[in-house]
């Protein structure tokens, strides 16, 4: 059983996670031939002010 964990910024829509969800799944489920129904994907979406890259808050961009 697969489980995919997506760590990501916040601001997607609902439509954008979805289709992330699904077009995951589908590559998952071609690469390592399971069914989607085995296929598990945690999306966790966090602030600019919860990431930091190269030395600075993403939020300080």
């Amino acid at each position: 059983m697969p489980i995919v964990q997506i760590d990501m910024l916040e601001g997607r829509t609902v439509d954008q996670r979805r289709e992330l969800v699904k077009k995951v799944t589908e590559a998952i489920t071609e690469s390592v031939s399971c069914p989607a129904s085995a296929v598990t994907i945690i999306i966790r979406e966090m602030t600019k002010e919860h990431l930091g890259q190269a030395g600075k808050l993403r939020a300080d961009s």
